[in-house]
């Protein structure tokens, strides 16, 4: 019988042939190579976190949960090479031993690293790119079980296909990544008036290194975390507040209200106005991969759209209103955040200044209708969706928003000509393989 397989969500599902567990580059490339001679397609997995049913397959299911070492450290150039499957937490983890971190990071740590690079996963901060951007380099297993070195130096056009590429070009066995030297983050969280935050948001995302939003539904408020990098001992805080914010506000008293919801949705925005006066201020100051994730036990399943940043304030003001006006039974907040730009050819904030809105839903509420009405708003903003999470684009809409479109596609041929590494999402939104070129 085949395994199953399921997200982190349990959203989506799949029954592959088989699923390998390579311990090493070696075995990743036979496992490849032994799936594509029994013609069977190949998808890579991490740890599940994409909303999206971008890892399914009734093929080879590669999970590559048993590469997570750290292979090689420079500290003096800020160079580590790492196995792909490793966890960001780890890689942290790992990182600040030898004094160093992650330049800036999502607020989930539990995502495998080739996971989050493939999808475009961010943090926060004008001055900060998208993850893939500190990729130096990468080895790639491709169809044929041949492994590539890719960089800038080697082929410029597959280094910036392959720091985002959906899967879709091979399976990464290790990436070198550049790192910086440790630091600490000094953040408070506090619940401002919406009309406060947003009239002033451009002085305010200048004047933290991390700026975030975080619009509260059927309320005025917003909650804003607000993040400046610091020498100062870290001072963590106390076991109390930290109980309250992390576990009894944003994980119990949260998983029981978006409950209650499912239940009395005529009562969520009483319930929204009412969990928004449990939040209080917290701060903390620390090792900046403990202050940059959060904790997150609620399962839910999220959109996010990359827009200009120029239209941040605008585009969140239309969504607050769209869940206010049709009353609709939204708990999670709105999210808000922001980076600088880059070049990787399928990169959400390639060229652009950009700005991140993002919308959730409990796992196992109805969420199409919500998430289609704010598509339509990110649409009128060239909006690109997160690859890993949940969208209705096609190819065919997607293409005219990246200008490295066509690039990207040439690589795609070249690295995979049989489209070994393609199942419905690839398929449905990067066309089939050699589709873009001439």
């Amino acid at each position: 019988m085949a395994a199953k397989w399921s997200n982190w969500a349990r959203q989506q599902t799949c029954a592959p042939t088989r699923v390998e567990r390579p311990a090493n580059e070696e075995q990743l490339s036979e496992a490849v190579a032994r799936a594509v001679r029994e013609g069977l397609p190949v998808r890579p997995v991490g740890s599940g976190h994409s909303f999206t049913d971008t890892c399914l397959t009734d093929g080879v299911l590669v999970d590559q949960s048993g590469m997570q070492r750290v292979l090689e450290v420079d500290r003096t150039t800020g160079l580590v090479k790492v196995e792909a499957g490793i966890k960001l937490h780890r890689l942290a983890a790992e990182l600040h031993r030898h004094g160093l971190a992650l330049e800036n990071q999502g607020d989930i740590d539990k995502q495998s690293l080739a996971g989050a690079l493939a999808t475009a996963t961010h943090g926060t901060g004008e001055r900060f790119r998208n993850m893939s951007a500190n990729v130096v380099g990468c080895r790639l297993v491709t169809a044929t079980g041949e492994v590539v070195e890719i960089d800038e130096a080697r082929d410029p056009d597959a280094w910036r296909a392959a720091r985002v590429s959906v899967g879709a070009l091979g399976v990464i066995s290790q990436y070198t990544l550049r790192c910086v030297p440790a630091f600490r983050i000094h953040r408070i969280d506090e619940i401002r008036p919406a009309a406060e935050v947003l009239g002033d948001l451009d002085a305010l995302v200048a004047a933290h290194d991390h700026f975030e939003v975080m619009a509260l539904p059927h309320t005025d408020k917003v909650l804003t975390y607000a993040s400046r990098r610091t020498d100062r001992p870290a001072t963590p805080p106390g076991r109390i507040a930290a109980w309250w914010n992390d576990d009894a506000v944003s994980n119990v008293g949260l998983g029981a209200a978006c409950g209650l919801g499912r239940l009395l949705p005529g009562a969520v925005p009483g319930i929204a106005r009412t969990m928004s006066g449990l939040i209080g201020r917290y701060e903390q100051l620390d090792d900046s991969h403990r202050v940059f994730a959060h904790e997150r036990r609620v399962r839910f399943t999220e959109m996010e759209y990359a827009i200009p940043r120029a239209h941040a304030v605008e585009a969140l003001e239309r969504v607050r209103a769209l869940i206010s006006d049709r009353r609709l039974p939204v708990l999670f907040p709105v999210e808000l955040r922001f980076t600088a730009p880059d070049d990787a050819f399928l990169s959400t904030a390639h060229g652009r200044d950009t700005a991140y809105v993002a919308v959730h839903q409990i796992a196992r509420a109805e969420y199409e209708t919500f998430f289609r009405a704010v598509e339509a708003i990110m649409d009128e903003y060239e909006g690109r969706p997160h690859w890993g999470k949940r969208h209705f684009q096609t190819a065919a809409t997607l293409a005219p928003r990246y200008p490295g479109w066509q690039d990207f596609q040439a690589v795609r041929a070249r690295l995979d000509p049989e489209g070994v590494f393609t199942n419905d999402y690839v398929r449905r939104v990067l066309g089939p393989v050699g589709a873009d070129r001439g």
